[in-house]
């Protein structure tokens, strides 16, 4: 089984659900952090298992360029190179591919692109996507589509969704023929590489002798180059079954006709959850609310779904709101990096004067370690000294906000209250939850 997938509990649209991938099980609505490059800027994997991320995201296209596949591959995929126990998921690298439109050529049989990296030119087609993401061995990975434009011509929108729809086909027929090459099986290293090289990090192989259910042995003794890593009660290991999950997206532009045919398509190719895709590409916040709104009326209930590049914190609280089960967006860490902090009283850009005596804490509702630590005055003076220190403490608050928020979207839902922003700071939060 490569994953399940069970409603708990409903509130209106908003549900909560739980998520069960080869290497964690997830508790949703859920955000996840974005680490494009095997990372997630400024903050080491142990402090986002102590802020609660469940699943984390990677970019194909990225990580294609830089170290490359197999380099990741022979490390145990991605789990085993950045030495991270939970879930992950990559994007196909589609939506990197579009945001470098000057640089590419578009074909039936794939992209051809140059790397923003030193010009080289590379291919990525439905096939080679999938070959990727499968040696790269996150437990959910996506189909490789095209993501339009904005604006775009209904000519321009339906051929663009046309083509998604059978690069979908393609992705899903690649990768149920080659699902078990999983690097974490292993019996997918290579021969022609040393002992040293082929061995792979405890915590991220899979060996017979390994049990799945054991909370022993199995949590409490795994390694990376001799050094202890602490047990994580929130990871498993995969057993012999386990494969990655495949999702397709919806594309269709801005068109509501395209995205219910987008949709309907993509469900009879059949997958085990769907992506809404192609939005936040510069249209208006209110295009992009009802966008999603009427695709989710096409989307199976029973199965997960995903708004992806997706949003501003009350931004997330919302789509939870109207069933949305999972979202990622670069948001908190770029805006943590420039000096953009969000707050349970509003925004706050730490980099202004007003804070060079501010004694208080960042966030006096906040119980993350940077404001129960320091004060905005000592926040304002690392950014304003240009310290790495800022843009890790920023990141740290930005990404603690971010969970914090869905964990009370989902304890909402449990209780059956629905989870808002107070109107009047527009980032606020209701405190009494």
């Amino acid at each position: 089984m490569a994953l399940e997938f069970s409603i708990q509990k409903t509130n209106g649209k908003g549900r909560r659900g739980r998520l069960h991938t080869p290497h964690a099980v997830i508790e949703t609505p859920v955000f996840m952090p974005v680490g494009t490059v095997a990372s997630v800027k400024g903050v080491p994997q142990e402090t986002l298992e102590e802020l609660g991320a469940q699943i984390i995201l990677g970019n194909t296209y990225h990580l294609y360029l830089r170290p490359g596949v197999e380099t990741v591959r022979r490390m145990g995929g991605l789990h085993g190179f950045m030495s991270w126990r939970r879930a992950i998921l990559t994007d196909s690298g589609g939506f990197q591919v579009f945001s470098l439109s000057e640089l590419r050529k578009l074909t039936e049989d794939g992209v051809t692109f140059r790397s923003h990296l030193d010009g080289s030119s590379h291919f990525f087609s439905p096939e080679s996507a999938m070959e990727a993401q499968i040696g790269l061995g996150a437990d959910i990975i996506m189909a490789f589509d095209e993501c339009t434009e904005y604006p775009a011509d209904a000519s321009r929108a339906r051929a663009s969704m046309e083509l998604t729809a059978r690069w979908a086909a393609r992705s899903k027929k690649y990768f149920e023929e080659h699902k078990n090459e999983v690097p974490w099986k292993s019996s997918r290293q290579p021969s022609a590489v040393s002992r040293k090289q082929q061995q792979i990090p405890r915590f991220a192989r899979n060996d017979n002798s390994e049990n799945r259910n054991d909370n022993t042995e199995n949590r409490n003794d795994r390694e990376l180059g001799g050094d202890h890593i602490p047990a994580d009660p929130w990871s498993v290991t995969p057993d012999n079954s386990a494969t990655q999950s495949l999702f397709g997206i919806v594309q269709g532009g801005m068109d509501h006709a395209l995205r219910k045919e987008s949709a309907e398509r993509t469900i009879e190719i059949g997958f085990p959850g769907y992506a809404v895709g192609g939005l936040s590409v510069g249209e208006p916040r209110e295009l992009t609310r009802e966008i999603v709104e009427s695709t989710l009326e096409h989307l199976p209930k029973d199965k997960p779904r995903y708004l992806m590049g997706v949003g501003t914190p009350e931004e997330i609280v919302e789509y939870a709101n109207l069933g949305i089960d999972m979202m990622d967006c670069v948001l908190p860490t770029r805006a943590a990096r420039h000096g953009l902090l969000f707050t349970s009283e509003g925004k706050v850009s730490i980099k202004q004067a007003r804070y060079a005596q501010d004694q208080g804490p960042l966030d006096p509702n906040c119980g993350c370690r940077v404001c129960q630590r320091y004060s905005r005055a000592y926040l304002r003076h690392l950014y304003a000294s240009n310290e790495v220190l800022a843009q890790v403490l920023n990141t740290i608050h930005n990404l603690s906000f971010y969970l914090d928020t869905m964990q009370r979207v989902r304890h909402s839902i449990s209780l059956g209250e629905e989870y808002r922003f107070l109107s009047g700071a527009g980032l606020g939060r209701n405190l009494e939850l």
